[in-house]
C-alpha cells in the first residue's frame, strides 16, 4: 500500500507543468507561480485539499464546475483570462509522484458518485420534444428578471452584440445589432415580422418602432413572455407588435410573414431537429421572403474548451445553463437550411464581437456580485461568472464561433424581396438614422 502524500506536495507535483501560464494559491497561502509568465492577471485559488479532487486526473469539466460552484476553487481576478489559460495547458496528467493521490480521489469518487447537484437541469421525456424544450427554455431563463438586467442593462437584449468600431458601450453595441438585423432583412413598414424565440422582446420594439413592421414574436419563457407583453401594451396604439407563448413548430398564423429572425434561438433546437426547425420556418415565411438566423456554432476539430477535462454526460454548460442545447457546424446549418428550400445570401462571422459582449456582461455581473447573490444565491451567481466566463474564453480561443446566415424563400420567379446589390447599405452609419433606445 503506498503511504499518503502530503497534500501541498500534491499539488506541486499537479501543477508542474512548462504549459502553465496562472498562479496557482493553495490553502496554506503557498503560491505555485506559472511556469511561463504570460501576463495573466489573476490566480487559481484552492481553498482546501479536497479542491485537489476535482483535478486528479482523469479530470473532468463536472467535478470542475461542481468545486467552483461550491466555493472549494476560486478564479480570483480576470476570469476570462485564467479560464484561456487553463485551456491552453496541458493539464493535470498521471505521474509516479501522484499514485497515492490518485488512488485516493477515485475510491473517494467511486463512493460519492455525482448524483443531480443544485441547479442542474432535470428534464423529463424525450429530447427536444415541445414540452422538454419548454422545460429546458424556462430552466434557463424563468429565473429572475432583476437579476438579468444586473449584467444584460435595462433592455434585456441576450444574445452577441455588435461593435461596429469598438469603442461602442453595450448598450449602443446591442442596438447596433438590432438595427443590423433590420437591415439585413430590408425590414420596410407594415410587413409582417415574426421574431422565434424573442426573448424580453427588444428586437420585435425595435422592428415595430425603427421600421413600422407588424412585429410578432414569440417565446416559451413565462418570464421573458410577461416583459415583452408590457413593452407591447406601453407602445399600444404608436407601434403593432405582440407576442405569444408558442413554439415554432406548432405556430399556425392567419397568414405568412414577410421576414423572420431567430436571433439565439436555433441553440435549443438541437441537430437532429434541425431539418425540422428550417421546414417551420420556410412553412411561416411568405415566397420571396428573408430569414435572418443568428446562432452560435461550434467548430469542426476544436474541441471542447478545456481539452484535458472530460465532458462524458455533457459539459457544465450543457447540465446547468443550457440543457439540451447543441451547437452545430456552420457548414452543417446551411447544408440543412438548403434541403429545406432556403437560398443562403449572406454569411457574417462575429466571433470577436461575441467574446466582447460577454466580457461586458460578466463585468457588470462581478460589479453588482453583491446584488446578484441577493437575487438568486451564491452557487447561481458563481455559476453565471464561470458561465460567462468560460464562454468567453470560448470565442476568443476560436472553439467556438456565432454567424448571422441570411436566407431566403425565393418565389416562383426565383426573386427575393429586398436583397439588396451590395452591402453597403447595412453598414453605413447613418444609413436609417442612429437607432433609439429599445425600451425596457
Amino acid at each position: 500500500m503506498l503511504p499518503p502524500m502530503d497534500p501541498a506536495r500534491v499539488a506541486a507535483a499537479m501543477f508542474d507543468s512548462e504549459s502553465r501560464t496562472f498562479a496557482v494559491r493553495l490553502w496554506d497561502g503557498t503560491l505555485l507561480p506559472p511556469a511561463r509568465d504570460a501576463g495573466v492577471r489573476g490566480v487559481v485559488l484552492l481553498r482546501d485539499p479536497a479542491a485537489l479532487d476535482a483535478l486528479v486526473p482523469p479530470a473532468a469539466e463536472r467535478r470542475l464546475a461542481e468545486a467552483i460552484l461550491d466555493g472549494r476553487i476560486e478564479l480570483e481576478g480576470d476570469a476570462i483570462a485564467l479560464v484561456e489559460a487553463a485551456a491552453r495547458w496541458t493539464g493535470p496528467r498521471p505521474h509516479p509522484a501522484l499514485a497515492a493521490a490518485i488512488a485516493g480521489a477515485l475510491a473517494r469518487r467511486a463512493l460519492h458518485a455525482l448524483g443531480p447537484a443544485p441547479l442542474e437541469a432535470r428534464l423529463h421525456g424525450g429530447r427536444h420534444s415541445v414540452r422538454r424544450d419548454r422545460d429546458a427554455v424556462r430552466h434557463h431563463y424563468d429565473v429572475s428578471d432583476a437579476f438579468y438586467r444586473l449584467f444584460l442593462g435595462e433592455d434585456l437584449v441576450y444574445s452577441c452584440a455588435y461593435f461596429p468600431t469598438g469603442g461602442e458601450g453595450l448598450e449602443e453595441a446591442q442596438r447596433a445589432k438590432l438595427e443590423l438585423v433590420c437591415r439585413k432583412l430590408a425590414l420596410a413598414p407594415g410587413e409582417r415580422f415574426l421574431d422565434v424565440g424573442c426573448g424580453w422582446g427588444a428586437l420585435i420594439e425595435h422592428a415595430a418602432v425603427r421600421h413600422g413592421a407588424r412585429a410578432t414574436g414569440i417565446t416559451l419563457s413565462q418570464h421573458q413572455l410577461r416583459t415583452a407583453e408590457a413593452r407591447a401594451e406601453r407602445l399600444r396604439g404608436r407601434a403593432d407588435l405582440a407576442v405569444r407563448s408558442e413554439d415554432y413548430r406548432t405556430l399556425r398564423p392567419e397568414a405568412p410573414f414577410d421576414k423572420v429572425a431567430s436571433v439565439g434561438m436555433m441553440e435549443h433546437v438541437g441537430r437532429a431537429r434541425l431539418d425540422a426547425y428550417f421546414a417551420a420556418v420556410h412553412r411561416l415565411l411568405r415566397p420571396g421572403g428573408l430569414f435572418l438566423n443568428h446562432a452560435i456554432a461550434s467548430v469542426d476539430g476544436r474541441g471542447p474548451t478545456l481539452p484535458w477535462a472530460g465532458q462524458r454526460g455533457g459539459g457544465f454548460i450543457w447540465r446547468y445553463v443550457f440543457p439540451d442545447g447543441e451547437l452545430v457546424p456552420i457548414a452543417e446549418v446551411i447544408a440543412r437550411a438548403a434541403l429545406a428550400g432556403f437560398e443562403v445570401r449572406d454569411l457574417e462571422c462575429l466571433r470577436e464581437h461575441y467574446a466582447e459582449t460577454l466580457a461586458a456582461w460578466l463585468g457588470r455581473l462581478e460589479e453588482r456580485y453583491g446584488e446578484a447573490v441577493g437575487l438568486v444565491g451564491e452557487r447561481r451567481a458563481r455559476l453565471y461568472r464561470l458561465y460567462l466566463a468560460a464562454s468567453a474564453a470560448g470565442f476568443r480561443l476560436g472553439r467556438i464561433s456565432v454567424f448571422q446566415l441570411l436566407l431566403a424563400r425565393p418565389d416562383a420567379e426565383g426573386r427575393a424581396v429586398g436583397t439588396p446589390r451590395s452591402r453597403s447599405g447595412w453598414y453605413a452609419e447613418r444609413a436609417k438614422g442612429r437607432p433609439e433606445r429599445a425600451r425596457g
